[in-house]
């Protein structure tokens, strides 16, 4: 599963709305809250806001690596009772059939403005005349193109078990590119520096928010519209033989629970529905983490300590 990096963190953060009129119950304050941790920074930066903010209620909190696909069966078994930032562009089936079912409580958005798309550095325009527009990448594929890839040009995809949105694309619009996965989050930054520092050439599936969005002037394809016919009627686009011939659909960014989160720590599953993250306030984050070398520990400290006053009402207004 993305606008300016500010160079502080001292930006609003996090708008908090109390949607209670009444403070609600803490619950089983000796047993840890378990939430989900996922592959990518930003989730980490969610998360760590979220569980600095259960930690303040007098909650207990333990983090727990989950693959972004395979936790939601964790959460509707219990093992984990929170995931922070589900991106509805990645997520698996496998979440609708447990929501449908009543195992998996869909808590509410996070309040991120986010976009995925097809991307590339700036100067990647000189190297495929006609960028922006999707069509100008049919002349220009060998200049993409490796050792591995050849005669097709190359994109870089999101990691494996993120899915494959870049290579349903190519498929989709008939590009001649192979799509290889990345590594991991920090391969596609990779990617993204070298090519920026060589003005090599460079295709990514990639989003916003993300510090390297604007780090590395970093611009997306413009991609016909992405319209649920698109994914479902191969007569519907471009393509009269394809689905997915279209941009991504726009990105939804929301937040999953246990069902039994509300009983057990009532106050906490009201924290969680009200916690709300701007992009403005998730990238410096980011990026302090990701080109400053701080852990994402002490930047949530730091944002949490000199920003009370954005977040301690959400808090307030469960507990008291």
């Amino acid at each position: 599963m993305k606008t300016t990096m500010k160079a502080g963190l001292s930006a609003l953060a996090i708008t908090a709305v109390a949607m209670s009129a009444q403070a609600a119950e803490l619950g089983a304050t000796g047993e840890p809250i378990k939430l989900a941790i996922n592959e990518w920074t930003g989730q980490h930066v969610t998360t760590h806001v979220a569980g600095e903010m259960l930690k303040a209620a007098g909650y207990d909190v333990e983090y727990v690596t989950a693959g972004m696909m395979n936790q939601f069966q964790a959460i509707a078994d219990g093992d984990i009772h929170a995931t922070l930032e589900i991106w509805s562009s990645n997520v698996s089936d496998q979440y609708a059939v447990l929501k449908g079912e009543g195992k998996l409580e869909e808590l509410s958005d996070l309040g991120l403005n986010a976009r995925e798309g097809i991307a590339y550095p700036a100067h990647v325009a000189d190297l495929c005349p006609g960028l922006p527009a999707w069509e100008a990448l049919k002349d220009c594929a060998i200049n993409f193109a490796t050792a591995e890839t050849l005669p097709a040009g190359r994109l870089v995809d999101y990691p494996a078990d993120w899915g494959t949105p870049g290579a349903d694309r190519m498929t989709g619009l008939d590009l001649p590119f192979k799509a290889v996965p990345a590594g991991s989050e920090g391969a596609l930054i990779a990617e993204l520096r070298a090519s920026t520092e060589k003005k090599s050439p460079l295709l990514i599936t990639f989003w916003q928010p993300h510090w390297a969005m604007s780090a590395y002037d970093v611009k997306f394809v413009d991609l016909p519209a992405g319209e649920d016919a698109c994914f479902t009627d191969p007569a519907w686009g471009p393509n009269p033989n394809a689905i997915n011939d279209c941009d991504f659909s726009a990105s939804r960014i929301f937040k999953a629970g246990w069902p039994g989160l509300k009983d057990k720590w009532p106050a906490a599953h009201e924290i969680l529905v009200n916690y709300q993250l701007a992009v403005e306030d998730q990238q410096p984050m980011m990026g302090a983490v990701d080109v400053d070398g701080q852990s994402v520990e002490e930047v949530v400290a730091a944002w949490m300590g000199a920003n009370e006053d954005k977040w301690k009402s959400v808090v307030d207004a469960a507990i008291k």
